[in-house]
């Protein structure tokens, strides 16, 4: 068991709930759907606070809260809407991390990004891509946690966003135990090369917006190049 298999479990749930969601769909329903599958396609457990699968709708995907405090809220998907859905499978102390901002439209999920009609919603999914060419851009072996945290804050303010971390980081290191996590935040001056792995998971909306944007994937270094797990 490795990451790798993990991430692509975490990979995997997330494709086969897009396939699989629809309007009318409880946000419990959408959880049970993604946890049965991880338990069911190799996950033994859930790393964070036993959660598999944090999931948010509408104005709640500007919600930012730990996870121990979290509980799915008793409302069902809308004919358009946004959907947030966070995933932490684990097997054998190894994790996935991995989240999405999922559009739905028309009772669907929109499968390519181009296509969706929510002018606000299509700008937030192609932030968090420009955000995360930007790390893979700008990341070095020799940064700090907290250059990296100033760097892309400046970025998500230049852009016109605003953070909605509830710590204000923006990732964490991959670990065994999740006591043990180093956050990208300021103060934390150790290098990005002295964790094995770290997420990177920018948490955004428009300055007053209801709507919420998150997009999570684990990174490493390799011969000195940030790759996506």
């Amino acid at each position: 068991m490795d990451s790798l298999t993990m991430q692509n479990l975490s990979r995997a749930t997330m494709e086969y709930l897009m396939q699989n969601l629809s309007a009318g769909m409880s946000l419990v329903e959408v959880r049970s759907l993604c946890e049965r599958f991880m338990l069911e396609n190799g996950a033994d457990s859930f790393w964070y606070y036993d959660v598999g699968a944090f999931v948010f709708s509408g104005e709640e995907t500007t919600i930012s809260i730990s996870g121990k405090d979290y509980t799915t809220a008793d409302r069902r998907i809308h004919e358009n809407d946004l959907l947030t859905v966070d995933l932490s499978p684990q097997c054998q102390r190894i994790w996935g991390d991995y989240a999405r901002t999922l559009v739905i439209e028309a009772g669907k999920v929109v499968v390519h990004p181009e296509e969706i009609r929510h002018p606000e919603w299509k700008r937030g999914l192609r932030m968090e891509d420009h955000l995360h060419h930007v790390l893979t851009e700008t990341a070095t072996e020799a940064m700090t946690f907290e250059e990296l945290y100033f760097v892309m804050n400046e970025e998500i303010t230049k852009q016109g966003f605003v953070n909605l971390d509830y710590l204000g980081n923006l990732g964490h290191s991959i670990v065994q135990d999740k006591q043990d996590r180093i956050y990208i935040e300021k103060g934390n001056g150790m290098k990005l090369s002295d964790v094995k792995m770290f997420t990177f998971e920018p948490h955004l909306c428009l300055p007053g917006s209801l709507y919420g944007f998150k997009q999570e994937d684990i990174y490493y270094f390799e011969k000195g190049k940030l790759k996506r797990l």
